[in-house]
């Protein structure tokens, strides 16, 4: 590598969280060891991270992408032309860039302009989030110079040799939750000698997950379980009432995340891969509820991935009704088993994957 290059990277991905942090994750690092360089984000143009990629400091341009719909409908019939367009413009802004180096980390503005990275010999990463990959990293696969992953097993899809194992990006200032526990429990006021069960649903709210917090405060009640409940914002004026009972705290967001992992001694959370990648740091008791209703039904094979080595409880939605008191009620009675969990979710953590991603960034600028 030319340390006295200045360097210049794009990269591209969103659509969703899951997909926007850890690109920013990655940017950040790499200006950390790179102060000079410069950096251009590549989304589409009517998702979030047209909002959340300045927010960060960063540029960004759009394209005008989306994906194909699974049922017949009119959208569909625009999706030529926007392939079209997303890689006539991706060729100009490459060409205007002219980037050392492209990383992709998934949604379908990363597609085009991966594709034309890669076909014109720019080094090429993606990051793929999940255990089962979406249908744009796997198309991107052969093309790409590298590949790294969060999850073992996906020589499945991706070409072996290009396969690296480095884990999700995460916030850093979840590395040092287990020193936080008396913090946390002063910033939510929780009263000692309770278990506290943290409840995730996302940052808009899972709606099946608020139905069963509802339905079973009084079950809670009686298992001496104090709750901080984050509802989401889409459910807040819904379900704001119940933050006047004892051992209930409805919250919108959670705007200090750390102090509420660090506070909890069981979570309850949707299964998205940045998600289950925090709660492996995390290491605590997890009950995934993963959302059915997402591309691939991939939230359902990430906790799997995690479930079937015994470190967290799989409750599908379809058998919450019948199997959620039964299993809760085991875990807050069964000390030995919530050991277990942590130990094995704790083991699976990957806690330097930003770093490891750049490392694999200029090992590809080396060549």
């Amino acid at each position: 590598m030319k340390k006295n290059k200045t360097y210049r990277f794009i990269l591209s991905g969103g659509g969703t969280g899951g997909h926007i942090y850890p690109a920013v994750a990655i940017a950040d690092e790499l200006k950390l060891r790179y102060p000079d360089a410069e950096f251009l984000f590549v989304g589409a143009s009517d998702r979030m991270e047209m909002e959340k990629v300045p927010q960060a400091g960063y540029k960004i341009k759009g394209l005008w992408i989306s994906g194909i719909q699974r049922k017949l409908t009119l959208k569909n019939l625009a999706f030529p032309f926007k392939l079209i367009s997303s890689l006539w413009n991706s060729r100009k802004i490459i060409k205007s860039f002219k980037p050392d180096a492209v990383v992709g980390t998934g949604g379908f503005a990363s597609g085009p302009l991966l594709q034309v990275a890669a076909s014109k010999g720019i080094p090429s990463l993606i990051q793929e989030q999940n255990s089962f990959p979406g249908i744009t990293n796997k198309l991107l696969a052969k093309k790409v110079n590298t590949i790294c992953v969060a999850y073992d097993g996906l020589e499945r899809f991706f070409p072996k040799e290009k396969i690296k194992l480095t884990g999700n990006p995460i916030r850093k200032d979840l590395l040092q939750v287990k020193n936080k526990t008396a913090e946390g429990k002063v910033a939510f006021k929780l009263e000692e000698g309770k278990q506290t069960l943290l409840v995730l649903g996302g940052s808009l709210g899972a709606r099946r997950i608020n139905q069963l917090i509802e339905a079973n405060i009084d079950f809670f009640e009686t298992q001496n379980i104090q709750v901080i409940w984050q509802c989401g914002k889409l459910y807040y004026d819904q379900y704001k009432k119940y933050d006047d009972h004892k051992n209930i705290q409805v919250h919108a967001f959670l705007n200090q995340m750390d102090l509420a992992y660090a506070a909890s001694d069981m979570i309850i959370s949707r299964a998205g891969a940045i998600s289950v990648s925090e709660l492996c740091i995390v290491g605590k008791p997890v009950v995934f509820i993963p959302s059915p209703n997402v591309s691939e039904d991939h939230q359902t094979k990430n906790a799997k991935s995690i479930a079937d080595k015994n470190a967290a409880v799989l409750i599908r939605e379809k058998d919450l009704d019948t199997d959620f008191q039964n299993e809760f009620s085991e875990l807050i009675s069964n000390e030995n088993k919530r050991k277990e969990l942590s130990k094995n979710i704790e083991a699976l953590a990957l806690v330097n994957a930003t770093k490891d991603i750049v490392d694999e960034v200029e090992k590809m600028l080396s060549k």
